[in-house]
């Protein structure tokens, strides 16, 4: 453990030693192209910001009103049928809008149920198996000036209520 320590504390110094080495051997403005690079990202920062915005107050508006505790009350009867946990309801349907709330509320499930817990289970395995859907979709789509999405949308939504099925089905199988 302590190799890997020593490595990984290693890493990035060597890397950037590596580019600024390698930018000199090929006699190229190493900082230059650096503060270029950075003005490019800082361009794109700003593109963005306020598709984030909107999404983040869109997020606290959602949670804070309640709604989601509302459909949980109304579905957790259909829930129970198909014996999908009304636990992990709130994290299946933040999963694919917030990172940060889908976090919150995944170490909420851990926090009360146990990690090693099958709830705890099926929340790990629901995080690593779906994305933030709404987030990843407004920022890809800013950054490169796409107005009309057509199908992707529905399809990564698609994509992330698979993900959340089998990702349970799975837990209530192996564990």
């Amino acid at each position: 453990m302590p190799l890997v320590n020593f490595v990984s504390s290693l890493a990035m110094p060597i890397i950037i030693l590596w580019i600024v080495l390698y930018g000199l051997i090929e006699k190229t403005k190493v900082f230059d192209n650096f503060l270029e690079g950075a003005k490019e990202g800082l361009e794109i920062v700003l593109s963005i910001f306020p598709t984030l915005v909107g999404l983040f107050v869109a997020i606290g508006a959602l949670r804070a009103s309640g709604i989601i505790d509302m459909i949980i009350n109304i579905i957790t009867s259909f829930l129970n049928i198909i014996q999908f946990p009304s636990e992990i309801m709130p994290l299946a349907m933040l999963r694919p809008i917030s990172g940060s709330s889908s976090i919150a509320v995944a170490t909420d499930i851990m926090k009360n149920y146990g990690v090693d817990s099958t709830l705890g289970m099926m929340a790990s395995v629901i995080m690593g198996s779906t994305e933030t859907t709404l987030y990843t979709i407004a920022v890809y789509t800013a950054c490169v000036k796409i107005k009309k999405t057509r199908f992707v949308l529905a399809a990564a939504l698609i994509a992330d209520i698979v993900g959340i099925l089998v990702s349970v089905i799975v837990c209530q199988i192996l564990f």
